[in-house]
């Protein structure tokens, strides 16, 4: 079953893999981020989203900006040693030692309206039904409720977003083609070399990135 449900902010940063060091953003939102939208506002392990289109609503912009970040990260191996041992000074990280300020191209004043559907997945109960589960998607994204809350790209950068119900077409940015480039599709989570990326030539077609039959690589 298919839903549709706007996304909007006033940042958004979803950062291109291949810069290691400075943040650069790709040009609209990914289909793994829109997807983590929906799962924000109602997870079930029964089921499994998949985005089908995405509409481009504002024109694509973009801003500089410095962020501070840190830049060390407890591993997981002294999370490992304190669950054995207790010793908890492993796991202390100092915010003020490991703070640096980095670049970031992001973009600014986004507002997309995306299609998905859902799969029924081998762990739904014997009562779960896709109308049952349609009906629970909709009443969250009209109050507006979520689990935690959605962003777009980083948390930083908080996602809006409320149920499509308009019947009138959308009004996008864009006529005719836009080539965007390689984007990233998603994660496989079951590849042969562990946790390996998929990515898909983006190309919009009236605004509209089709996502029903491309091509995915890895």
């Amino acid at each position: 079953m298919s839903i549709m449900y706007e996304v909007w902010g006033e940042y958004a940063a979803f950062n291109r893999p291949e810069f290691k060091t400075e943040r650069v953003t790709y040009d609209c939102i990914t289909p793994s981020a829109a997807r983590g939208i929906l799962e924000a506002v109602y997870w079930h392990p029964g089921i499994k989203y998949i985005i089908d289109e995405i509409y481009i609503c504002n024109t694509i912009q973009t801003a500089n900006i410095r962020r501070n970040e840190v830049k060390d990260k407890i591993s997981g191996s002294n999370v490992k040693k304190v669950m054995r041992n207790g010793n908890k000074d492993a796991l202390y990280l100092s915010a003020s030692d490991s703070i640096q300020q980095r670049a970031a191209l992001v973009l600014k004043n986004v507002h997309y309206v995306i299609k998905a559907h859902f799969n029924i997945t081998s762990q739904a109960n014997e009562t779960d039904n896709p109308g049952k589960f349609q009906d629970i998607l909709k009443r969250r994204l009209q109050r507006g409720q979520c689990y935690h809350t959605p962003y777009l790209g980083v948390r930083e950068f908080p996602a809006f977003f409320r149920i499509w119900d308009n019947k009138e077409k959308v009004q996008t940015a864009y006529k005719g083609e836009k080539d965007l480039g390689y984007m990233l599709y998603d994660m496989d989570y079951n590849g042969e070399n562990g946790i390996e990326p998929m990515f898909f030539h983006a190309v919009l077609q009236d605004g509209k990135l089709d996502l029903k039959d491309c091509e995915v690589l890895k």
